[in-house]
């Protein structure tokens, strides 16, 4: 695979505290790093999709692609308990120009294999587009199951678009799932109305979208969460940072003014987690450029940090 590169060793630096005790360890302590982008065995692939390319298409704010390594750094220096030991980095999947379109089908082919290998896959974005790859992957792992999407987010990303883009993820997998005739699946919770025009209310309306809005995500979340996971076979959860207030979520392309705080969205990301049916989930839209302090992405590695810690 031309596109895919394996992490660079001292992106996984920490503090060593294994004078203190033996279990005293840290996540660049207890990472497994691939030298190849094949899966080798079970555990949580973590896979790096470094691409700006469908949110320049989308007129957004461009740096999600430099965001897997920085979630990386940040997660590196968190403690390891049970389960981070099943984490093997298997590096990073990068767009070169504007080639977005190969990129997305390398994420695919590798996301699948690694399913198909009893592994499950946290992908770090990029934008969403990095969705169109990933869920694409899932579907094509388990082509007999009802594979349930579950988005986190202030956006549909329906959008008609003549090319992929960041805003086009789950259209292309409702045609996608079209053309398999296989039924489409989709839930977006914390979606924003403001956010979103009246076609794409529409557009959701007419594929049938699960939703809720970030008004009553406090209320409403978790008893719609359940009905979907008892309709799921698998899961994919899909988490756009942008979900949340620019005010704990400042490094997005584009800042909720008014957003779904983590502290509500973390028993949602548990209970999925701990519903036995998650397979695959990612975290996008992470920008560097526009973080304060590192805040972000430290908030964003401790989702990630909770979600393998759940899995286990």
């Amino acid at each position: 695979m031309s596109l895919w590169q394996p992490v660079a060793p001292d992106i996984w630096q920490g503090r060593d505290d294994t004078r203190e005790a033996s279990n005293a360890l840290r996540l660049f302590q207890t990472v497994q790093l691939s030298d190849s982008p094949h899966p080798s065995g079970e555990g949580i692939a973590l896979i790096g999709f470094a691409c700006d390319e469908g949110v320049r298409r989308n007129q957004g704010r461009t740096g999600a692609a430099q965001a897997p390594d920085l979630l990386r750094r940040a997660l590196a220096n968190m403690a390891s308990h049970h389960g981070h030991a099943r984490l093997i980095d298997m590096g990073n999947i990068h767009v070169e120009g504007e080639s977005l379109e190969p990129a997305q089908q390398a994420l695919s082919e590798t996301v699948t294999a690694c399913q198909q290998a009893g592994m499950r896959t946290l992908v770090f974005g990029g934008g969403h587009e990095t969705a169109w790859a990933h869920g694409r992957g899932v579907l094509d792992a388990f082509p007999n199951e009802r594979v349930v999407i579950i988005n986190l987010d202030a956006h549909l990303d329906l959008r008609h678009a003549s090319q992929a883009t960041s805003g086009t993820p789950f259209r292309q997998l409702a045609l996608y799932c079209a053309e398999q005739q296989r039924e489409f699946h989709y839930a977006c919770l914390g979606v924003s109305r403001a956010a979103n025009t009246q076609t794409l209310w529409d557009e959701a309306a007419r594929l049938n979208v699960t939703l809720v809005e970030d008004l009553d995500f406090q209320q409403q979340a978790l008893p719609v969460l359940e009905s979907i996971l008892s309709h799921a076979d698998r899961v994919y959860l899909t988490i756009d940072l942008d979900v949340m207030p620019a005010g704990e979520m400042p490094a997005v392309s584009a800042p909720a003014a008014l957003g779904v705080p983590a502290r509500d969205l973390l028993p949602v990301i548990e209970r999925i987690c701990r519903s036995g049916k998650l397979q695959a989930a990612d975290l996008v839209e992470l920008n560097p450029g526009f973080d304060r302090d590192g805040q972000g992405a430290k908030l964003a590695a401790r989702l990630a940090w909770q979600i393998a810690h759940w899995w286990a």
